[in-house]
């Protein structure tokens, strides 16, 4: 073989290394982006079922226009989510869930989604919910899921 065709070998090789590089690294992104969407659709499902407790009467097993009614409050516990969810729910294959805080009006849910944006970091999102609206903030990433 001669030298010219030797070098054309070499530079197909590199780019076909290039390529494969950057589709690795385009699919990653991708996982991590619809970690992320999933995480939020999550918490959004959540804090409808949040406000459809807050709206429904204590005689139908609601808050009857609070969260913490003294029958049957939501507690941040996994208890509260089961209350949300109907089952026992704390993690899905997109992330761990949680109510970190309960008041009158308004719950605090923090979701940490499972597939990470580094090497040891985690999407973590906290969305506030009152009886009407909802309120997303983006946290920094976490260590643990």
């Amino acid at each position: 073989m001669g030298q010219q065709q030797l070098l054309l070998i070499i530079l197909g090789v590199i780019i076909v290394g290039i390529a494969v590089a950057v589709g690795i690294t385009m699919f990653q992104d991708n996982a991590v982006d619809q970690n992320r969407n999933m995480v939020i659709a999550d918490l959004q499902n959540l804090a409808a079922k949040a406000q459809q407790y807050y709206a429904k009467p204590t005689t139908l097993g609601g808050g009857g226009n609070t969260f913490t009614p003294a029958a049957s409050p939501l507690t941040a516990d996994p208890a509260g989510l089961a209350v949300l969810a109907g089952t026992a729910f704390t993690d899905n294959a997109n992330g761990k869930y949680s109510i970190t805080a309960v008041a009158a009006q308004s719950i605090t849910l923090l979701g940490n989604g499972k597939t990470a944006t580094s090497e040891t970091k985690y999407p973590s999102y906290t969305l506030v919910v009152g009886p009407t609206v909802t309120t997303l903030t983006k946290n920094a990433d976490v260590a643990t899921y």
